[in-house]
């Protein structure tokens, strides 16, 4: 192995430098709101706190998860993010394994028209009155059927088929097996990594959609956990006029809004580990072939 010149040492030094401090400018913010969503109301008050709790209480989550609101919108939005999640995966393979095969008739015109929807849309009113239309208004179907199929996911699970081997669905086709038992035995396994992927896309996109309920639903009851973040944060004057359990303890606004930030944060968070192994590979596999 040769040693690295002056110049190459100085621009690694450079990039490790410039990675270090755009992962701080990320990371201190996010800790910041932790910590003081676990510090007591003097020290965030006295603005003493930074990246570290002090005088470390749990009573904001405690008075966050006491709220009702913050339970109602919490279950809409894992049920809006679970049952969007699953037919979106379902439909998005289905869809691009179809557009995956050469013999599909019309194949390049289908693919045209899902290319057409990434570049242009209709906008928010023609949209609003066609989901108006189909009765959808102030349900949770408002916020999953307009974002079944994502164009860009099905690019890349379709990708992903086109670079599997034919020779597999002719091995299938020789046992008898029909076009859907191939999918869903030999193709939808080898294809894990790119579902994975895209379940993650998915459920983030479910679960950070705020703007699709505030056009698309009336009724609080069905508002999901983003609208009423959302609302918590606006409303700087009085925090817990949004919390439907008063405080009776010690407990200041920058600690309640922390607490649901951090609420409404988590569970991304905690799944979020358990399909990065699968990330890197779905979409590089996926886009091998163009």
């Amino acid at each position: 192995m040769r040693l690295r010149t002056r110049g190459e040492a100085i621009f690694e030094w450079f990039n490790y430098t410039l990675l270090v401090l755009i992962i701080l400018t990320c990371l201190i913010p996010v800790l910041n709101i932790a910590a003081k969503s676990l510090s007591d109301e003097a020290s965030v008050m006295a603005g003493e706190v930074l990246i570290w709790p002090i005088h470390f209480t749990t009573d904001a989550y405690g008075i966050v998860l006491g709220s009702q609101k913050f339970l109602t919108s919490f279950r809409n939005s894992v049920y809006i993010t679970m049952v969007g999640t699953l037919l979106n995966v379902i439909l998005t393979v289905c869809t691009g394994y179809a557009l995956s095969r050469s013999r599909l008739k019309g194949q390049k015109a289908i693919m045209m028209l899902y290319v057409f929807t990434m570049l242009f849309n209709a906008g928010i009113i023609p949209t609003y009155l066609v989901v108006k239309g189909a009765g959808l208004i102030n349900s949770y179907w408002a916020l999953i059927v307009p974002a079944l199929v994502s164009p860009f996911n099905m690019i890349i699970v379709r990708l992903y088929f086109m670079n599997l081997p034919d020779s597999l669905e002719e091995s299938g086709k020789i046992d008898g097996a029909s076009n859907v038992r191939i999918l869903v035995s030999i193709m939808v396994p080898l294809a894990m990594p790119v579902i994975a992927t895209i379940a993650l896309f998915c459920a983030v996109e479910y679960w950070n959609s705020y703007f699709d309920a505030l056009m698309y639903i009336n009724d609080a009851k069905l508002m999901p956990l983003q609208v009423y973040l959302r609302e918590m944060l606006l409303n700087a004057a009085d925090a817990s006029n949004n919390v439907d359990m008063l405080a009776q303890v010690n407990v200041s606004q920058e600690s309640i809004r922390g607490a649901t930030v951090v609420a409404a944060t988590l569970p991304i968070v905690v799944v979020y580990p358990f399909l990065q192994r699968y990330f890197v590979k779905g979409v590089v596999l996926g886009a091998v072939k163009g």
